[in-house]
């Protein structure tokens, strides 16, 4: 198993830049339910992008953030979270394939969120072991394998990039009574303040 870094620790490891925190798109904008496009170019501007999403995702306090729900066109998510026993995996997958689950993988049906819906959950069942294969941000072959809430998140932000959020996978009344308290939020000025559906000072 890795070493376990924070984000920070990681950052430097990688040669990242400074980033800096952007908002967090919102359902609905169209950036989020079209595919992305693959990456082909792993140089500068791709270290900042991930640095920037780094710190939008921290923003957030959340667990894997994609370069959409920033409004960047590119196939590439950065996670900071926990597997099931307790483990923090920190990093980025570029260009990211889920591979299918094998079989017999037993399902896990939990609540489960999005940056881009901000403060809704809702019970929806995955796969509870996932693998991942891509490239590293300097275009290495990686593949990052995950279980328990990681699982989830591999599979959270792959869809993501193929223009998939997990209301999508929803039951339609489950899939209507999220988005229509979202709607709500956004026009009562709830959203927090790192949303794209906040105001803007």
């Amino acid at each position: 198993m890795p070493n376990e870094l924070d984000i920070d620790e990681w950052a430097a490891e990688v040669g990242l830049p400074e980033g800096r925190p952007r908002r967090v798109t919102v359902h609905g904008s169209p950036v989020l339910h079209r595919p992305c496009q693959e990456v082909t170019d792993f140089g500068d501007e791709l270290k900042q992008l991930v640095a920037d999403m780094l710190e939008s995702m921290d923003a957030a306090e959340g667990v894997g953030l994609a370069a959409n729900q920033i409004g960047v066109d590119a196939r590439v998510f950065v996670y900071d979270c926990p597997d099931e026993t307790g483990f923090y995996h920190v990093g980025a997958i570029v260009n990211p394939v889920l591979l299918p689950p094998e079989p017999g993988v037993e399902e896990d049906k939990d609540d489960e969120g999005c940056l881009s819906v901000p403060l809704e959950f809702s019970p929806l069942a995955r796969p509870a072991t996932a693998s991942v294969t891509g490239q590293d941000i300097e275009g290495r072959p990686i593949r990052v394998d995950g279980t328990g809430l990681f699982a989830r998140c591999l599979q959270h932000e792959t869809d993501h990039l193929n223009g998939i959020l997990y209301v999508d996978r929803l039951e339609p009344d489950a899939r209507e009574a999220v988005l229509a308290e979202n709607t709500r939020r956004i026009e009562a000025h709830e959203m927090p303040p790192w949303s794209e559906g906040a105001p803007r000072d």
